[in-house]
């Protein structure tokens, strides 16, 4: 669905800090919103996670043990917060060449890590469905 020009995407579950969740099996991939990169601007840089880190999901976002990394844009550096807390297994090394898949496929190709969930049926409760996200972007 289209919202203020910016893509929602069914299926997923996303934050008010405009980060995306999607569940595949035991495990999440996470990413920024359409929203966020239109939001940004063209990012040239992206911070990715250590595999391996700890990460706590967001609930207050200004403590560092919630944050994922950050995107550098034209326009400002944007830390980007953990939706769910667990292990990061794996970040996207492609965007340390190409930052720019934020920007042009924020939900494919562009997405920042997969996290092994410590608590991911409690923790889904806290965030956003499509069309509760797509409700809170309309306001903004």
């Amino acid at each position: 669905m289209k919202v203020n020009d910016s893509e929602v995407k069914e299926g997923l579950y996303y934050t008010k800090e405009h980060e995306w969740v999607k569940v595949e099996g035991k495990l999440v991939r996470v990413g920024v919103t359409d929203y966020a990169q239109k939001q940004l601007g063209d990012v040239v840089y992206v911070e990715l996670p250590a595999e391996g880190k700890i990460v706590q999901q967001v609930k207050d976002a200004k403590k560092k043990e919630m944050e994922l990394g950050a995107l550098e844009s034209i326009k400002a550096v944007s830390a980007v917060y953990s939706p769910i807390s667990g292990k990061v297994k794996e970040a996207n090394k492609a965007l340390v060449d190409k930052p720019e898949l934020i920007n042009t496929s924020p939900y494919e190709d562009g997405w920042i890590c997969i996290i092994e969930p410590s608590d991911l049926d409690s923790e889904l409760k806290n965030l956003l469905d499509a069309s509760k996200y797509a409700e809170y972007i309309k306001n903004l």
